[in-house]
């Protein structure tokens, strides 16, 4: 048990750090929603795209990680778009609140070879706060410290960048998050200044040989941590199944480990969603594959959303990367 207990407060140092004022990345964003991961996707696509995610971390460890955000986008103009994240993040006894308000630009590079690519950035509010008030004393600690008092809170301004580039159906998107210090002054103690962690996202999409409305989608995503080199990657796979209407289902699977551990993994697990009448559901399920798989039922993320008002744009570099039919004429387009 003390062992445990050893791993669960390494653990929750380890994730609370790379959550403060960066959203958990799980495996929300494959829920067709590459927004989630960068502010050049803002404006990619012919609706206004509105998602809603729930995430349960180690579910059945009292006190583990949870997180609920709302993301939107849409295009403003045939070549920008804009783009709103709410989120609110629960780690024990920390809390979270933010906002991030982002906008991207998407350009040409060369029309016959269908090359683009889109400039973002994000400007990030963020409220963290520790809940001195659920303070309990312990065996070990059996008298809470009288000098910590008062609401241990504060706020944060930072910033995200982004470059997106887009080869026919091949992506590539380069991300750098929280590049400004974090102000510590209301803090006690030892609090991480430098939150800067750069994320790398790609993959490719292809059809079946036997099957037009059959796409195949492996993907491969990277974060690494300035502070403390900390790396991490997703590997991930999607087949996704349109009908006629352009309605589709998918299924998947994602696969995450530290770099210095491929045969170590963190979590294994798969995922499903589907879309019908532009309104959509996904569920991922990440099984925990470490010392603390007898204790919890793995990680849950759902997600739900609607597409509104569509709106094709003149440009093809607003653009997706898969295609869609679409019931009224016929005709492919890519979201």
């Amino acid at each position: 048990m003390k062992k445990l207990i050893i791993y669960l407060v390494l653990a929750s140092c380890t994730f609370g750090y790379a959550q403060e004022l960066n959203l958990p990345v799980w495996t929300q964003y494959l829920a067709d929603n590459d927004f989630v991961i960068s502010p050049t996707y803002a404006g990619i696509g012919d609706n206004l795209k509105v998602r809603l995610n729930g995430l349960t971390q180690w579910v059945g460890i009292k006190d583990a990680p949870d997180n609920q955000a709302l993301y939107a986008d849409f295009r403003i103009a045939t070549q920008s778009g804009v783009g709103l994240t709410l989120y609110n993040d629960r780690n024990g006894n920390t809390r979270q609140k933010g906002a991030k308000f982002s906008f991207a630009h998407h350009i040409i590079l060369d029309y016959t070879s269908k090359q683009y690519l889109s400039f973002g950035l994000s400007y990030n509010l963020n409220s963290f706060r520790i809940d001195i008030e659920n303070f309990q004393p312990t065996e070990e600690i059996p008298i809470i410290d009288p000098s910590i008092t008062d609401d241990r809170a504060i706020t944060n301004n930072n910033f995200d960048v982004g470059l997106l580039y887009r080869f026919n159906r091949y992506y590539l998107s380069v991300n750098a998050n929280n590049i400004l210090n974090k102000d510590i002054d209301d803090f006690v103690g030892v609090e991480p200044r430098n939150l800067l962690n750069f994320q790398a996202y790609t993959g490719y999409v292809f059809n079946s040989p036997t099957s037009k409305d059959v796409e195949f989608e492996p993907s491969m995503f990277i974060q690494y941590f300035n502070s403390d080199k900390r790396s991490a990657t997703d590997l991930n796979f999607k087949y996704r199944k349109f009908n006629r209407s352009g309605d589709y289902y998918w299924v998947g699977a994602s696969y995450r480990f530290l770099n210095d551990q491929f045969f170590n993994p963190l979590n294994l697990g798969p995922m499903a969603g589907v879309m019908k009448n532009n309104f959509y559901f996904a569920y991922s399920y990440q099984m925990t594959i470490n010392d603390l798989s007898g204790y919890n039922s793995g990680t849950h993320s759902i997600t739900i959303g609607i597409d509104l008002l569509q709106g094709i744009s003149d440009c093809p570099c607003t653009k997706g990367t898969s295609y869609r039919k679409y019931k009224n004429n016929g005709t492919n387009y890519k979201y």
